[in-house]
């Protein structure tokens, strides 16, 4: 008799769980612009979650018919993209995720380097960390980058002359600085010469390549420049260039070592060549070539040490492509309306139907 009811509640769950998949693939619309595509449930929980994630909240009823909305506008754009011989290889997505990707942690990392700081760092991995910030793994998270970067190409071709007159002017750069004052500083900087000997299959021989490496360097045998060219050889092994290294916990994290090892580098003098320090994944020697004193910045002032771009050049810059990505959201909105009508856009659940789908 238990063995029946077992059986009974394990074909009850089975059915349970085949209803909330056949749910999650009713389909919602059909664009047809270009070729005929549906947005299903499952589809649209996926950008709700992901829009859930950053708010921190579930989205009302009425806020998920927006999401859907949104959706449509995109694959409604995303034809006309498709149409109009938009394209964008992935070489140009997995650069533009890995860009912002360092640009949080604040030091130039490969793709296998973020994967590793996270792991040691949160004990995830990236596709972990993703589906628990955004809902997205990897693979999903680079495929809807690449949709956004399409759409920006699209509405840039249709509306250059447009965007390109979109700018702040001096008043709204100025009034910037003054409210945002206090975060234009400098840290603490040193700007270091790094080499780097990844440990591939075989520790022993990195180690020996390194050494060798920071001998000749710190015996002034070979010089940075050449060590730098010498790296960029396919067959080189190494890595040789320099880093400007803020005073940071974030810091400490991107390029993979514990905060009191870096600041033990700046506690070091101008010249100073460090030992062999070990890595998980390699062995790398650094060399304080300059050191920087922490300051507020003027408007006047270079944003880093050894450049040319001032405050204010970089203040206008950051609002000229905000109001630029301002523009284009507008201006995407504009065009997906031209060709949202009803020949385009086939509605398959609507009224009390919809609405019963979306309350999940």
């Amino acid at each position: 008799m238990k063995k029946k009811i077992v059986l009974s509640a394990l074909i009850f769950l089975m059915t349970a769980g085949m209803a909330f998949a056949q749910a999650d693939l009713q389909v919602l619309t059909v664009v047809k612009y270009n070729k005929s595509e549906s947005i299903t449930v499952r589809q649209l929980k996926q950008r709700v979650s992901t829009y859930e994630k950053q708010v921190g909240r579930p989205l009302s009823v009425d806020e998920r018919k927006k999401v859907l909305d949104s959706l449509i506008d995109e694959k409604l754009m995303l034809q006309a993209a498709a149409k109009a011989g938009v394209t964008i290889p992935d070489s140009a997505v997995d650069q533009y995720f890995m860009q912002n990707m360092s640009q949080q942690l604040g030091a130039p990392v490969s793709e296998q380097q973020l994967e590793d700081i996270i792991k040691q760092s949160q004990g995830s991995t990236l596709d972990e960390l993703l589906v628990q910030q955004v809902g997205m793994n990897k693979a999903e998270y680079k495929a809807y980058l690449k949709n956004q970067l399409i759409l920006q190409q699209y509405v840039v071709s249709k509306k250059q002359a447009e965007i390109q007159g979109v700018a702040p002017t001096d008043a709204e750069i100025r009034m910037f600085y003054e409210a945002n004052k206090t975060s234009f500083v400098w840290n603490d900087m040193v700007k270091a010469f790094v080499i780097i000997v990844p440990k591939g299959n075989d520790p022993d021989a990195a180690k020996l390549k390194i050494n060798d490496l920071r001998n000749q360097y710190a015996d002034k045998k070979v010089t940075a420049e050449k060590l730098a060219k010498d790296s960029q050889k396919p067959d080189a092994g190494f890595q040789a260039g320099e880093m400007l290294l803020p005073k940071t916990n974030d810091t400490a994290m991107g390029i993979g070592m514990t905060y009191q090892n870096l600041l033990t580098i700046f506690d070091q003098k101008e010249g100073f060549v460090s030992d062999i320090q070990e890595s998980p994944v390699d062995y790398r020697v650094f060399s304080v070539v300059k050191k920087y004193s922490a300051k507020m910045l003027t408007l006047s002032d270079v944003v880093q040490p050894e450049t040319t771009v001032t405050v204010y050049d970089y203040i206008r810059s950051n609002l000229t492509q905000q109001k630029q990505l301002q523009y284009i959201q507008i201006a995407a909105k504009s065009l997906a309306e031209e060709i949202n009508k009803p020949e385009n856009v086939e509605f398959k659940k609507t009224g009390d139907a919809l609405n019963a789908l979306l309350k999940w």
